[in-house]
């Protein structure tokens, strides 16, 4: 069983809520960008391979609750989420998040994450 299976799955839009505007033309799913994120990171993607992938694999499309139909994004707006994802405490309150998550199902065990791992950790991605 994938994260991806559950209900709320491993992150919703609404945990990203004050990273965006609330005004004007919706974006992408914050939700579905962390996914590709640690996907690209897991399988050493650079941030076009991770969006061709996004585009082409059905791994990645089921992953992401996307329809097979559906054309993706462009490579550039990974940039932009990890610009975000670099402010504040952002990544680590999207760490804390997942693991407890990933706990309430099970997957884990309760012990406490003992430091913080910044998404500028994390090797550069190759556009």
């Amino acid at each position: 069983m994938w994260v991806r299976d559950r209900p709320d799955g491993l992150w919703c839009d609404e945990d990203f809520a004050d990273w965006y505007p609330r005004d004007g033309r919706p974006g992408l799913s914050p939700a579905q960008l962390a996914t590709v994120c640690v996907l690209q990171f897991l399988l050493g993607l650079s941030d076009r391979q991770a969006a061709e992938a996004v585009r082409c694999r059905i791994d990645f499309k089921y992953a992401m609750a996307m329809e097979l139909d559906d054309p993706g994004f462009h490579h550039s707006v990974l940039a932009d989420f990890r610009d975000r994802l670099t402010e504040g405490d952002r990544a680590d309150r999207l760490l804390d998040l997942a693991l407890a998550r990933l706990k309430e199902a099970g997957w884990c065990a309760s012990a406490p994450r003992s430091a913080p791992t910044p998404p500028t950790s994390w090797p550069p991605c190759v556009t």
